[in-house]
């Protein structure tokens, strides 16, 4: 026996080169999966500021009326006149004849129409309501300012604006506040594991006192809004619960990527397309009408209709709001029933057998 094969009793024979190199972890991050990340995230960027300036800038640059509901009162002759010239804007004006100034009045406080041309024997009358929108009340001023030929017309607010916030600027930027406390209250309620009743307790009271805490806000601190309190607190408060059930539903049914896609939804397609600044009626086709499905935009409705014009035109939005909050809480329950099954059908894990000493 040569003495390079021989070994010696109770020694270990020697490790090859290969044995002795560390193995490398398949879970371990490669240079390959480092760069799909890096082009994952410079695709997702641009795409993501690309749909923002769509949604946000795209509706804010085609504002305009298209079939805003105006009214005209007089005697049927001269009133025919006044709509012939208002038609002369082809699409701009959806007009409603009324008999007189008093029907026209009613009219724009049931909230048909956002104003009235009221054809007088001292020339043309203009009713407004700032309340329902002040860019759409200085814009039918305008119109029929030229229309007069740029003569003085005389001006009504019918439903005048808070004395606080004349341009409603203070009710414009409640939106985006209350679509984030939805928005994080599903995020909280999901993230931190809740289900079923417990998740439904809690989203619903975050959102009664977001509405008692914004009414105590907007209302009796700032003085922006008007009419009961505690309307407005319910109004704002069935808003939040809108968005932050949905938001909870989706990620019960959908997983954590449920979340995004809720505030997705609502932020970056419910916001703009609410129509809150403006008007529904002043965003481009279909815009508008779907701003009034979407939470955000049914909120600022319902506000307004119960702030100012006494709950008039509110059950549209209200509806509108109790549907998605209906729906989102019944998703959150679906979701927590669907994770017991799953939890209750999966075997015990098999145990395992310890592994042979070499």
């Amino acid at each position: 026996m040569s003495a390079e094969s021989a070994t010696h009793p109770g020694t270990a024979p020697p490790r090859s080169p290969q044995s002795s190199q560390p193995s490398q972890s398949p879970q371990q991050p490669t240079s390959s999966s480092h760069g799909r990340h890096v082009v994952a995230v410079v695709v997702l960027v641009p795409v993501l500021v690309a749909l923002a300036l769509w949604a946000f800038a795209w509706p804010a640059a085609r504002t305009a009326p298209r079939d805003l509901p105006l009214g005209v009162a007089g005697p049927a002759t001269a009133a025919a006149q006044v709509q012939n010239q208002l038609e002369e804007h082809e699409g701009a004006f959806e007009i409603h004849r009324y008999a007189d100034e008093a029907a026209a009045r009613d009219a724009i406080e049931d909230r048909t129409v956002y104003g009235a041309v009221v054809v007088t024997a001292q020339g043309p009358k203009l009713l407004t309501a700032s309340a329902a929108s002040p860019l759409v009340a200085q814009l039918l001023q305008q119109s029929v300012t030229q229309q007069a030929g740029g003569a003085q017309v005389r001006t009504v607010d019918v439903v005048p604006a808070a004395e606080d916030d004349p341009r409603g600027s203070a009710l414009t930027s409640s939106v985006l506040p209350l679509t984030l406390a939805g928005i994080a209250a599903g995020a909280v309620v999901t993230l931190l594991g809740l289900r079923g009743r417990r998740a439904i307790a809690a989203l619903v009271g975050a959102s009664a006192l977001v509405g008692l805490v914004a009414a105590s806000l907007a209302g009796s601190w700032l003085g922006t809004l008007t009419g009961n309190w505690w309307a407005q607190a319910g109004a704002l408060g069935l808003a939040t619960l809108a968005v932050g059930a949905a938001v909870a539903g989706l990620a019960a049914l959908l997983g954590t990527p449920g979340i995004g896609l809720g505030a997705f939804v609502v932020m970056m397609l419910g916001n703009p397309f609410s129509g809150a600044a403006t008007a529904p009626e002043m965003l481009p086709d279909p815009v508008g009408t779907i701003g009034q499905w979407l939470p955000p935009g049914a909120g600022v409705s319902l506000l307004r209709s119960i702030s100012f014009f006494d709950g008039a035109a509110a059950s549209g939005p209200a509806l509108t709001l109790t549907w998605w909050a209906a729906l989102g809480l019944g998703a959150v329950l679906l979701g927590s029933a669907l994770k017991r099954r799953r939890e209750a059908g999966e075997p015990p894990p098999a145990e395992r057998e310890p592994a042979l000493a070499n």
